[in-house]
């Protein structure tokens, strides 16, 4: 989820899987305003929620300033042509773990959809793309990640400021460590990347202990994904997105992400909609840069639902592209096996 670092959803680290005690990047010598920096929001903080600020104060000089989580923020792989960034992320190691991972939990996935509507190949996929299924669930803490971009990056400062409150809130609510939990360098946690905010909003309860852990509960991690789809508008059993010929692209339409097109435009050209799309439905036009030229795909309302989790049409059509060839690959093996 790197643009909805912009509104990130999520990191989170499912299966029972601890994220691992990876040593952090060194800290770097921070801004000279860090302290002043720090203490200004522990006594907001306090005022807000009525914490000990004397206590915040010293909880949150504790976080380390890291140097490498402003180069990254600086860095987005959604600024690269789509041809570079499919590769990242279609290829067979993630395919085949989108596959084994959906057999290893394929009565949760199966629950899941029968709750909230979203297909296993989609949640899988989601998974895959965060955090190769939990492999790479970040190796920053998050309070440094937070506090860096919440202290040191003024052009996002707000938005972590308030990513920093929500992760104080977890802390107290659902007692998710302070000081040793990892995600990424922008402060989203566990196997689906959920940052604080979605985390407190979306999360859910899945395996039914009473609580919701995104870091070590496969159960919650998917059906949080699920319910986190379901709340931004999934349609269940609508398709996501059909490719285009040029010729079947209407003059003069908008490349916006937000669906706003009627496919009546593309119908007219000839374009055959797919199952469950009507012609009164809307869509939006997506260009995908390939190198021999420009591919174009006729996105519906779930794909725009898949941009709510990281808002990039690179990043939608990497979520659908995966989980179309991981849902082919079980068909394949189903085949052979029988």
């Amino acid at each position: 989820m790197l643009r909805q670092l912009l509104l990130i959803p999520f990191l989170t680290i499912p299966g029972g899987a601890t994220l691992a005690k990876t040593e952090p990047p060194a800290p770097a010598t921070p801004p000279m305003d860090w302290n002043k920096a720090v203490d200004n929001f522990a006594h907001k903080m306090a005022r807000k929620h009525g914490w000990d600020s004397r206590k915040l104060i010293q909880q949150l000089h504790k976080a380390r300033y890291q140097k490498s989580i402003i180069d990254a923020m600086n860095r987005p792989a959604e600024g690269m042509p789509w041809h570079g960034y499919r590769k990242i992320f279609i290829k067979p190691k993630r395919i085949e773990g989108g596959v084994r991972f959906w057999r290893e939990n394929h009565a949760l996935l199966e629950r899941a959809e029968k709750k909230w509507g979203v297909p296993p190949q989609i949640i899988t996929a989601i998974i895959g793309v965060e955090t190769y299924y939990g492999d790479n669930a970040g190796k920053y803490r998050v309070l440094d990640a937070l506090g860096t971009l919440a202290f040191a990056y003024p052009k996002r400062a707000t938005f972590f400021a308030k990513q920093l409150d929500e992760f104080l809130q977890l802390h107290r609510e659902e007692k998710i460590d302070l000081f040793d939990s990892l995600g990424s360098y922008a402060g989203a946690m566990g196997m689906p990347q959920f940052i604080p905010s979605s985390y407190r909003a979306y999360a859910v309860d899945f395996d039914d202990d009473g609580k919701r852990d995104l870091l070590h509960s496969t159960a919650d991690v998917i059906g949080s994904v699920a319910n986190y789809f379901a709340q931004h508008g999934w349609k269940r059993g609508q398709p996501v997105a059909l490719r285009l010929r040029p010729d079947q692209i209407p003059t003069k339409v908008s490349d916006d992400m937000k669906p706003n097109i009627p496919l009546t435009r593309f119908t007219a050209k000839g374009v055959k909609l797919p199952e469950g799309a009507k012609p009164s439905d809307l869509g939006s036009l997506i260009s995908l840069e390939q190198k021999n030229g420009m591919e174009h795909w006729l996105g519906l309302r779930n794909f725009y639902v898949i941009t709510r989790y990281n808002h990039s049409n690179l990043y939608a059509m990497a979520v659908y592209q995966l989980s179309e060839k991981i849902l082919e690959k079980m068909q394949d093996d189903d085949k052979h096996d029988h």
